[in-house]
């Protein structure tokens, strides 16, 4: 582990430094935040904004399209602005369309197929007419395309990646589609380095330090584009151990943030955005397997900068359980901050929240 570079990457994702004010704000400083579990997403930008930050107010921005979902990248859901969506999927595409080739030749969906779902799809969701994607299933058979489960999932993921469709408001609990073009029509294109560059300063700068291996695995890209990003960017190297760590721009500004424990979500970027794992080791429980698959996954208490043990919650009735199970023994500031950071979950929710800590047998 290194206490140092921990550090440094909670001040930079915002964190421990003084909160954005809007949802937006984190998510263009960040480059891209991992969605797909809708609920855990919201908190983590809800504990990367100003403190007072409320789950209704973050849910009214997505309602409203200051901030989108769609698959980028890896290919995984992501939060995206809508100025950034266009150039950061023109990017990021085409690596992932060649890793999911022999997948849709296995499902039988070759490029005819999917160009003319896709146009299905358009015409469908014209003129702001938001559809879940049950409904875009009906719309396709209507039109002489029966697509389900799998094989509809990657039609969605396809017209995603093609920069066509992406999420619409939400009905009720049910995800919607809508057209990038209606979603976001002032969206920024950008030359592909511009977008390389832009995309690097982004991730280094709020990320790091991290190493070119954490970039390629976050962000899809080669290791030559990655090396490319860096000197478009003159970025700063440092050499800890046998590890090269990057950075690019200034450390930002920012009051710090006394907050000795931190609730973060599953799939927070602090520990899923990075491939190497010294700075801040965390076992299968936490995070799954290095290629990505999950093991396990949970919510990770994190003291220190360091994983330090997992919590879940359950709902009851109008209140919210939270247990968390420590892998060691908190001390007694240890757990006076995961009081003051349950209470300011507490806040997020709106919803009281019960606090219980697991005991540890006698020989931990």
């Amino acid at each position: 582990m290194n206490a140092a570079i921990a550090r440094r990457r909670l001040h930079n994702q915002c964190i421990t430094r003084a909160g954005l004010r809007q949802p937006a704000d984190v998510i263009g400083w960040m480059g891209a935040v991992q969605a797909q579990e809708y609920a855990a997403a919201k908190w983590a930008l809800g504990l990367r904004l100003q403190d007072g930050a409320v789950d209704v107010e973050i849910e009214r921005a997505f309602e409203e399209g200051r901030f989108l979902r769609t698959h980028l990248m890896r290919p995984t859901w992501h939060f995206v602005t809508p100025m950034d969506i266009r150039w950061l999927t023109e990017l990021t595409a085409p690596r992932v369309h060649r890793v999911l080739s022999s997948y849709n030749r296995t499902l039988e969906l070759d490029a005819a197929l999917l160009v003319r779902g896709t146009a299905v799809l358009e015409r469908a969701l014209r003129d702001r007419h938001y559809l879940t994607r049950n409904e875009l299933g009906e719309c396709l058979r209507h039109a002489g395309l029966t697509l389900d489960g799998v094989r509809l999932a990657r039609l969605m993921m396809y017209a995603e990646l093609e920069g066509v469709v992406c999420s619409g408001p939400r009905r009720g609990k049910q995800f919607t589609y809508a057209l990038v073009a209606e979603r976001a029509p002032e969206a920024l294109r950008l030359s592909r380095d511009e977008a390389l560059a832009t995309l690097s300063r982004r991730y280094f700068g709020s990320h790091g330090p991290a190493t070119i291996r954490d970039f390629v695995w976050w962000s899809g890209l080669t290791t030559a584009d990655a090396r490319r990003g860096l000197d478009m960017n003159k970025a700063g190297r440092e050499q800890v151990g046998n590890r090269t760590y990057w950075t690019i721009g200034p450390t930002p500004r920012g009051a710090t943030r006394d907050c000795l424990v931190h609730l973060l979500p599953i799939y927070d970027e602090y520990l899923v955005a990075y491939r190497d794992r010294e700075a801040v080791p965390h076992g299968p429980s936490v995070i799954g397997s290095g290629s990505g698959n999950p093991v396990n996954f949970q919510h990770a208490l994190v003291i220190a900068g360091q994983v330090a043990g997992t919590w879940r919650t359950t709902r009851r009735s109008a209140a919210v359980l939270m247990d968390t199970v420590p892998l060691r023994r908190l001390t007694g500031p240890e757990r006076r901050a995961l009081g003051e950071a349950v209470h300011r979950y507490e806040r997020f929710l709106g919803v009281p929240t019960e606090l219980s800590i697991m005991a540890l047998s006698p020989s931990v």
